[in-house]
């Protein structure tokens, strides 16, 4: 099953290497496949540390998150988290 949502990058750092690791960490938990949408173009691959990075997301940026798989609720829940939780950055 594939469900969306879009989520606030709100860290100061924005998706940067830190980060995107943690994104790559939590996918590989999950058997559902992770894409982002950056301004409506094209998907980049969750599970990607480097396809991550060529999303540029500053702080104040919104990307869409999409997983598609018997897991992929669970995963975008958990991945929100993380966003709204600045990464662990605290900033």
């Amino acid at each position: 099953m594939e469900h969306k949502k879009t989520l606030l990058i709100q860290n100061d750092l924005g998706l940067h290497g830190r980060a995107a690791a943690k994104i790559v960490e939590l996918s590989r938990k999950y058997k559902s496949r992770l894409f982002f949408i950056k301004n409506g173009y094209g998907e980049v691959d969750g599970s990607n540390i480097l396809s991550i990075l060529t999303l540029s997301g500053s702080k104040g940026t919104e990307v869409d998150a999409k997983a598609d798989g018997e897991d992929s609720l669970e995963l975008l829940e958990e991945l929100s988290r993380l966003f709204e939780n600045k990464f662990g950055e605290g900033r």
